[in-house]
């Protein structure tokens, strides 16, 4: 968002100069009254400049770098308006940029001199300001430390232009946030580095994500242990090209908070903040080699280093801060004017801190603001910062230029100690490991299957050619067998023949006998014949047995070689299972160095020296081993955060499902208690906690379990996306099931707040009342304990404002579904209850019901409008008292009844 029209035509790309790399001075001095520098001091300032702007270090040690905050001051040039009014009068400032000094007039013959890092006239380039100002900013990033680039000025002095300008029409005219993307990506290797980025705005003391406007009120959460600031609630985008960026800042820009001013016709009425993360990864670092060897070329053992790679994550935060005004110049009023008031207040905290720092005063107030806790990293923290300060010439505004001024000669004493932000990827060498053990796990059951299949090949040929051979040899027995047992039986036929012949011619006997000896001579030779085929016969049978029993020593040379792969197999196998307790040795050698970092961290934020860090990781597995029985026996005297990390959640989520009940009554409360910080709910959610909570609040009978585990599920409801599953797995259902069942006022309490935190979410509205959740908080009305009363109050306002703020957005919905549900005789009963909580909720609840017109006539039959009028007359809260007055005065039905009545507003 630009700022004013003078600022837009007159900062152009007409100054060439290149700009200048070397170090900024830092010393402000005043030509009138005051001496001037000396020669050693102005060399001594030279020196100071060339050891803060070199190249930082690729290691910072643990206390880090000293880096002064830089500050350049840039001019705008005169505005239509200015030249019409301010004709007959020069500028109050004259700028030396060779000198790199500024020049204020108090009058014609009397001026103020000042010295700036960096001094840029009306005519410099977008370009150069970004060379002089952000560039060194951005290349520290890039190299792993944090950044900051800041405007500070008057409203109307050209902030926006200079650092959110997108220069679509003129790519001369881009800004520091365009350009700075540029150089960021055009840095970056795709596919191992990312960035992410992120736009909020700090409007009155409220933090809004500028790419979701639903998203208005986010918290910032410091770090207990290191004391960073983050804001997790805000929208992250990741950045893959320029496109797509500054169409994420035209989105940002479109919601950003901006009003008409006698002084800015787009003055800002809000801090703009983007946030860029960068994730680099340090190639060269360090490498896991693995080696392989064994016998017969099979895997047997993974030794190498085990050092994870290195990664840079890195942020560089670019501030557009709202302009400071007076009151009686800018003419705001109303809205305006809180705004106004807002913005004043957060610039005095920020200048407040600053001058803390500059004058190395022992406390400084960076809680006063959300701005100053923002920008805690960025003044006296670990970032390299960049400031540029816009001022105007009109002699009207010389007291807004003189206090811009002397911001930034104050921010100019401000020294950051930069940190090189570096730390081991454990996941990617988690993920490495895991890829090699799948590797040597699909080349063990590739082999295996290969010798099986050999097996069973060597096999199978072995019976077929013992089945051919006896079949074979079967076949040739009795072929043979056949063939002589035939001719026996023809020789024994013919000699029976013959015989019967001789024995019928008596008288031819003496002649024949002649005849039968020779015969007898041919059936001796038939018979030796006959002998020698048998001979061979059983020659050839003695060969077959030779052969069957050659094929038989083949199936055992066989057999003998199936047994040897079975013993191979048996090997790799035992192999298999080494190596998986070497897998498993590794892991846990992982978990445990993992720890050892989480140590060094902490030992180098307290101040250890650097030689503490490696030692312990040689002897890390046996302290581990040896301290696990100690960590043990302390039991429950140990707090829930070293339980934490020492048992790890999903040990903690097992024991839920212990036989034993004071085992889970024990692990419950556990659960709870990690639930009821924000920064563990994501974890939980993760490891299946959830679904572990809901299955035990359905199916145990203890009121203990059921109460705390009702409080566990409370606790995680009051994330938005922890809402969406717990209404994916049925959880309103248990509830509506456990609201009914129980009679424990806590336990009530516990359900209720859970169902309220739901009914705080737009999108669950009708799901939330399909599943009985209106009813259920409506039956734990009988309880009548205040607690449990306050919890159905707070639930039915949250559900109430839902509906009510779906109808301002122009939403088509018909009658309140918790007056379908008949809930509006309780609302009107309760209304004027002692119990000031219940008694607030209430008072909400029935003004965001009468906000929508189709519930007026509800509203008047069940009375409701009586307490409406009382509410816009008696409440103690003022805000709710103008609500309930601004919804009756709005109501067309209700005015009218009002009006018959008689009823005096």
């Amino acid at each position: 968002m630009a700022s004013s029209g003078g600022v837009r035509n007159g900062v152009g790309p007409r100054m060439s100069a290149k700009p200048d790399r070397q170090g900024f001075s830092a010393t402000p001095k005043t030509a009138a009254g005051k001496q001037r520098l000396s020669s050693s001091a102005a060399a001594a300032g030279g020196a100071y400049r060339r050891t803060s702007s070199g190249p930082l270090p690729s290691r910072a040690a643990s206390d880090g770098v000293s880096s002064r905050v830089r500050v350049a001051v840039r001019l705008r040039p005169r505005n239509a308006e200015e030249l019409a009014a301010d004709a007959d009068f020069g500028d109050c400032v004259e700028l030396q940029p060779e000198l790199k000094r500024l020049k204020l007039r108090k009058n014609n013959w009397e001026s103020e001199t000042y010295e700036f890092d960096e001094v840029l006239t009306e005519f410099s380039s977008q370009k150069r300001v970004y060379e002089v100002v952000a560039k060194p900013v951005v290349e520290s990033v890039m190299e792993g430390y944090n950044g900051t680039v800041m405007a500070y000025g008057q409203t109307g002095t050209g902030k926006t232009f200079t650092l959110g300008r997108l220069g679509e029409e003129d790519t001369a005219a881009r800004g520091i946030m365009v350009r700075a993307m540029e150089d960021i990506l055009a840095d970056i290797t795709h596919g191992t580095d990312s960035v992410s980025v992120s736009y909020i705005q700090l409007y009155m003391e409220m933090i809004q994500d500028l790419l979701d406007p639903v998203n208005d009120n986010i918290a910032i959460v410091e770090d207990p242990r290191t004391g960073d600031v983050s804001l997790p609630g805000a929208t992250v985008v990741e950045v893959r090209d320029q496109k797509s960026f500054v169409d994420l800042l035209r989105v940002g820009e479109a919601h950003r908070v901006a009003a008409n001013t006698k002084l800015n016709t787009e003055s800002s009425r809000s801090h703009a903040i983007l946030m860029v993360n960068v994730r680099r990864s340090v190639k060269g670092r360090t490498e896991m080699d693995v080696s392989i060897s064994g016998e017969n070329g099979h895997s047997s053992s993974m030794m190498g280093s085990l050092r994870p790679p290195i990664v840079r994550k890195s942020k560089l935060v670019v501030v557009d801060l709202a302009g400071s005004e007076r009151i009686d110049k800018s003419g705001s009023e109303g809205h305006t004017l809180e705004e106004a008031k807002s913005i004043n207040l957060s610039l005095s905290a920020l200048g407040k801190c600053i001058n803390a720092l500059a004058e190395s005063s022992p406390h400084v107030p960076v809680r006063d603001s959300k701005l100053t806790r923002l920008l805690k990293d960025s003044f006296g923290g670990t970032a390299r910062t960049s400031l540029v300060v816009t001022i105007g010439p009109s002699p009207r505004h010389r007291g807004e230029t003189t206090s811009t001024i002397m911001f930034g000669q104050r921010a100019m004493k401000v020294e950051n100690m930069v940190k090189l932000k570096e730390e081991f990827d454990y996941k990617s060498l988690c993920r490495r490991l895991d890829i090699e053990l799948d590797k040597l796990i699909a080349e063990n059951e590739r082999q295996r299957k290969y010798f099986d299949d050999e097996v069973e090949r060597i096999r199978a040929e072995a019976q077929c050619r013992i089945a051919e051979a006896e079949r074979e040899c079967k076949i040739t027995l009795e072929n043979e067998k056949m063939k002589y047992h035939q001719e026996y039986l023809d020789s024994i036929r013919i000699m029976e023949e013959k015989w019967k012949v001789h024995q019928q011619s008596p008288k031819k006997q003496n002649k024949e006998a002649e005849s039968t000896s020779n015969n007898t001579g041919e059936v001796h030779n038939l018979l030796q014949n006959e002998k020698m085929l048998r001979q061979s016969a059983e020659d050839e049978a003695s060969d077959l047995k030779n052969q069957v029993s050659h094929w038989k020593k083949l199936e055992a040379t066989a057999t003998a070689e199936v047994v040897k792969l079975r013993k191979m197999l048996d090997a790799e196998a035992s192999q298999k299972e080494k190596l998986e307790e070497e897998i498993d040795v590794l892991r846990s050698q992982l978990l445990q160095m993992s720890m050892e970092a989480d140590e060094t961290r902490r030992s180098l934020d307290k101040g250890d020296g650097p030689g503490k860090i490696f030692p312990g990781l040689d002897s890390l597995v046996s302290q581990t081993r040896g301290s696990q029985p100690r960590e043990q026996s302390n039991g429950p005297k140990q707090p829930i955060a070293k339980l934490f990390e020492q048992v790890g959640l999903k040990k903690i989520l097992s024991l839920l499902e212990s036989e034993e009940p004071d085992v889970r009554v024990h692990a419950v409360k556990v659960v709870a208690n990690l639930a009821a910080e924000e920064a563990n709910q994501e974890k939980i959610v993760e490891a299946g906690g959830l679904t572990s909570l809901l299955t035990l609040l359905r199916s145990s009978e203890d009121e203990t379990i059921r109460r705390v585990a009702a409080g566990a599920i409370a606790n995680l409801a009051m994330n938005e996306t922890n809402q969406d599953l717990i209404m994916d797995q049925g959880g309103v259902t248990l509830l509506s099931m456990t609201a009914s069942d129980a009679e424990d006022p806590q336990t009530l309490r516990m359900v209720a707040g859970a169902i309220a935190n739901l009914c705080g979410n737009d999108k669950l509205q009708t799901r939330l009342r399909g599943e009985g959740g209106i009813k259920a908080l409506l039956g734990m009305v009988r309880c009548g304990h205040p607690d449990v009363l306050a919890q159905v109050a707070r639930g039915i306002a949250n559900f109430a404002k839902c509906e009510s703020r779906a109808a301002t957005q122009g939403n088509k919905v018909g009658k309140s579904l918790l007056i379908d549900d008949g809930s509006l005789p309780w609302i009107v009963k309760n209304a004027n209850n002692e119990a000031a909580p219940i008694r607030r909720h209430i008072e909400l609840a029935l003004c965001h019901l009468a906000q929508h017109e189709v519930n007026s006539k509800d509203i008047i039959n069940e009375g409701a409008l009586w307490e409406l009028v009382r509410i816009s007359r008696d409440c103690s809260r003022e805000d709710i008292r103008r609500l309930a007055y601004r919804t009756v005065t709005s109501s067309p039905t209700l005015q009218a009844e009002i009006r018959r009545l008689g009823i005096k507003m």
